[in-house]
């Protein structure tokens, strides 16, 4: 028992003496309630001083074989990543004007198409050219060239993609915008993509970006792909051959629909799909 409880046993025994009248009773229950006050202050103070520079300890949610979590715990509200997530492709950068050269794919895939005349083509991406890796870029043409839906599906023609060292009738090429108009006799136009001679040249200003009439980036670039290819199997420009149907795949879609809607592929519903030989007068947009 502590010096304020003393003091307060004495308080009480004084004011019963001046009193006269304190029934013993009520001096014993006042003594006991003054003790117990002391006593839980004094704790109290004891705890907060233990507590107060003691990191606090949670306990560890691991269980063993035969051990229950505690059912009274609530679960954790930590966020899972959903399985499968990938982390979204660094965006495709590019100067003006790359360095002109350019890096080939090294390796190489399979024959596709089911006949017709066997055409094989390397892959290159300008130096310049940021977050497009060659390899990668390689297979993205490759996948186009190979559907059955594309130029390989008739039976007309067989494609292969093979690497630097292996010889090839045409290069799809990778390049800046300047760079392009270099390689297609315009340096005027930094916006399309062209073919000449065994050269497929496309921007990357349209594989970045795409074009307003395409919802679908990758959409526009099977088109791309597929057009320009199309140009080096010798195949000239067409129109919209019916308002509200799909785009032959050698309309310029890059300038306009005229009527027609986006269409990637040279072959729709399973047979080609061609329209009037010819082109339209469409201004070409400045690069962006």
């Amino acid at each position: 028992m502590g010096r304020r409880a003393r003091r307060d046993r004495g308080l009480h025994r004084r004011r019963a003496s001046r009193a006269g009248s304190l029934p013993l009773l009520a001096l014993v229950i006042a003594v006991g309630l003054a003790a117990g006050g002391a006593y839980a202050i004094r704790r109290g103070a004891a705890d907060l001083l233990a507590t107060a520079g003691t990191p606090t300890t949670v306990p560890s949610r691991t269980t063993t074989a035969g051990t229950r979590p505690d059912a009274s715990r609530p679960a954790s509200t930590a966020p899972v990543p959903a399985a499968g997530r990938v982390a979204p492709a660094p965006k495709i950068t590019y100067p003006p004007q790359g360095t002109g050269g350019f890096r080939t794919a090294t390796t190489s895939g399979k024959v596709a198409g089911r006949g017709g005349r066997l055409l094989r083509y390397r892959v290159a991406v300008e130096g310049g050219i940021r977050n497009v890796d060659v390899e990668s870029f390689a297979r993205q043409v490759e996948t186009i060239l190979s559907d059955p839906r594309g130029w390989t599906g008739g039976g007309e023609w067989r494609l292969q993609r093979v690497g630097r060292d292996d010889a090839a009738n045409f290069t799809v090429l990778l390049t800046t915008p300047v760079t392009r108009g270099q390689l297609c006799a315009d340096t005027t136009d930094h916006y399309t993509s062209c073919r000449v001679g065994d050269r497929v040249v496309i921007n990357v200003a349209r594989w970045a970006h795409g074009v307003p009439y395409f919802p679908d980036l990758g959409q526009y670039r099977q088109y791309l792909i597929n057009h320009e290819v199309g140009h080096r199997l010798g195949r000239g420009h067409e129109r919209c051959p019916r308002a509200g149907g799909p785009a032959p795949v050698m309309q310029q879609q890059t300038l306009g629909l005229h009527g027609c809607t986006p269409n990637a592929w040279p072959r729709v519903d399973g047979a080609l799909h061609t329209g009037p030989s010819g082109q339209y007068a469409d201004p070409i947009p400045p690069e962006a």
